[in-house]
Order: structure tokens, then sequence, then C-alpha cells
């Protein structure tokens, strides 16, 4: 990370000499343009320099430590050092958390969604792994998991599952999860012990609110049925769940979880304008192909972006080149590791793309 804000400094300076330019100055365009970027740049700047000379001074006091006779300085020295080290670590987090993009999207809720690809059974379970290890995720940093619609397999992994997570930030940090998961190990049913490969596809869509994406009522059929669910008397006496098919896109949600068929059906509304919103950005972007290659990967659901490989212990983002040997960590919810790197090296292409 420490060679991608050197990038970004420099791309600072370089700023700062644009801008006392003189061809620059008369072009009242591209002096807002390149106005609007060094102020994005700044606040990362100045915490970068801080953390440098705070690194300077940690390294002064453990020379210090290692090579000084005198016991009271020495002393001194560990002191100041124990102190550098927390105020390095805290400026750091600072730093991650200023180089995550902004956008009006990163602040909104999610809309996620879990298959299981390849690997029969093996593919289902893995899709049920993945859907604990965003719950997991979701309630470290105290977000809601509320399921819209779930299929289970018959070894009781999941087919399928929808489900909203709400929270502050939500987007900006599960934007990355969306592309196909791998998972090697050996499935429980596996009497020889041969590895197996399977895949689960991931996607992540910020909800959208009716002003943002119009859907014309008759494009929309609704039917109405019994929930088979968990519910009791309700669910059987009542038509509570809600199946919603978009005719023009043939996009259809179903939604059975809540006792009431209004709270079912404004679920699933709220999943159909995600996809259609989803739908639309993936058609800008591939007419934006430059777009997309600055991008860390493309999103695509058919883009293997991570591999889980039990018997390594390793868990690899294929997009970055980030290896982690903390596989039972990353399956309860530690992923911010991945996060951090991929939000900091989209940041960084952003930049190079500008430079």
């Amino acid at each position: 990370m420490i060679d991608r804000l050197a990038l970004i400094e420099e791309r600072y300076e370089e700023l700062n000499d644009l801008l006392v330019q003189p061809e620059t100055l008369v072009d009242h365009e591209r002096l807002q343009g390149l106005n609007r970027e060094q102020s994005g740049l700044m606040p990362i700047v100045s915490k970068f320099r801080k953390y440098k000379k705070l690194s300077d001074d940690l390294d002064q006091a453990l020379g210090i430590i290692e090579e000084s006779q005198d016991v009271e300085m020495v002393a001194l020295a560990r002191e100041d050092a124990n102190i550098l080290r927390v105020q390095c670590d805290k400026l750091l987090e600072e730093i991650k958390e200023a180089l995550l993009p902004k956008s009006t999207e990163d602040k909104k809720d999610v809309v996620m969604e879990i298959r299981a690809g390849t690997g029969g059974d093996e593919a289902s379970i893995f899709a049920s792994d993945l859907f604990r290890m965003y719950s997991f995720y979701a309630q470290s940093k105290g977000w809601n998991v509320e399921i819209v619609d779930s299929s289970e397999s018959v070894r009781g992994g999941l087919k399928e599952i929808i489900f909203e997570v709400k929270g502050n930030e939500v987007y900006g940090r599960l934007k990355y999860e969306s592309g196909v998961h791998r998972v090697q190990r050996v499935p429980v049913t596996e009497a020889s012990g041969r590895i197996h490969t399977s895949t689960a596809t991931v996607a992540v869509m910020p909800e959208v609110e009716e002003i943002d994406v119009k859907i014309n009522p008759e494009d929309v059929r609704e039917e109405f049925f019994h929930s088979g669910g968990p519910g009791g008397q309700n669910v059987n006496k009542v038509s509570t769940a809600v199946r919603l098919t978009h005719i023009p896109s043939g996009s259809v949600v179903v939604c059975q979880e809540e006792r009431s068929q209004l709270q079912n059906r404004l679920k699933a509304m709220r999943v159909l304008r995600a996809r259609l919103f989803d739908l639309e950005q993936m058609k800008q972007q591939e007419e934006i192909s430059r777009e997309r290659r600055s991008q860390v990967g493309s999103g695509d659901r058919a883009e293997k972006i991570r591999t889980y490989n039990y018997p390594q212990d390793r868990v690899t983002d294929h997009r970055i080149g980030l290896t982690l040997h903390n596989l039972p960590g990353i399956l309860r919810g530690e992923i911010d590791s991945f996060v951090d790197a991929l939000a900091a090296e989209e940041e960084a292409q952003k930049v190079a793309n500008k430079c």
C-alpha cells in the first residue's frame, strides 16, 4: 500500500505544477477539473506525509534502542517507540478509510444473490458457507441481514439465496464481492479423499429508490400463493408469498419470508428494482469499455475472483494477487483485508489512469 500512496503523492505534486502553468490558468474547464482532483487527493497525501514522519521518528527511536549504551536514553526511546507504533497504526487505518472510493452508491444498502455453480451438492454447500461468511461480516459491522428468498439442496446446502444487507456504507464494502468464488476441498461425500473444485456466484446490487428506477405497473405480473416456509397456521391459511415477473426483462423475484403479503411484496419490489438498475448499469459499463478496465476486475458474473483452498489453508483474490493463510477466520467474516486492498488498488488505478 505504501507504493500506491507514493504514486498518489507523485500525482498530487504533478497537479501542483499543472495548476500554475499558464495554459492551465486560461483553460477554466481544465482548471476546475484539476482543482477537484487535487482536493480529492489532499486528505490522503496529508495523512501519508504525517505517517512517513511518524515512521521516521519510530525508526530513530528503534535505532537508539539497538545502539545506545545509555540506559535512561534507551528507556525513553522505548517509551517513544510504543507511542509512535500506536500512532502509526491508527494513522494507517485512517489512510485505508480515506482510500475507499466515495460515491453516492457506496452509502446504499444492498441486495445480494448467491447461487450454487458447478459442483453439484458441494457447490450448494459452498454457497451456504459464503452466506454464513457474509452474515458474520455484516454482524461485525453492525449491519442487518434480511432474507428475501432461498432454495435448499437435498444435502442442506443452498441452491440460491437472495438477501438484503442494511447498514452504514454497505455497498462501499461489499461491492467487490461480485463474481465467481471457487472452493477446492475434499467433500464430506468423497470416500477416496479426492479434492473437488466447485463454484458459487455472488451478485451485489445497490438498493435503489423508486425514483431511480421507473417500473411500469403493466410490465409486472403479480402472483400470490401459500408460503412453503416456516410460519405456522398463518402460512397455510393466507397466500402471503409473492412472485413478481418483470415481463420485458424476464426477471422473476419470489419472496415468502415475511408473514405479511404486503411486506413480501415490498421486499420483492426492492429486489426487482435493484436487478433492473444493475442490468442498466452493466449495459452502460459494456458501452464504456475503457471505464470498465479502470476498475478492479470487471465485476462480471463469469469472472473468477477468489479461490478458497482448504488443503493449503489459503484464500487468494485473483484480481490483486493477494493470498491470505487464514481460511477459517475469513469464513467467519474476516474479509476486511481483501476489501481494504481492493479499495486501495482501485483508487491507485484511477490515479494512474489520470497520470
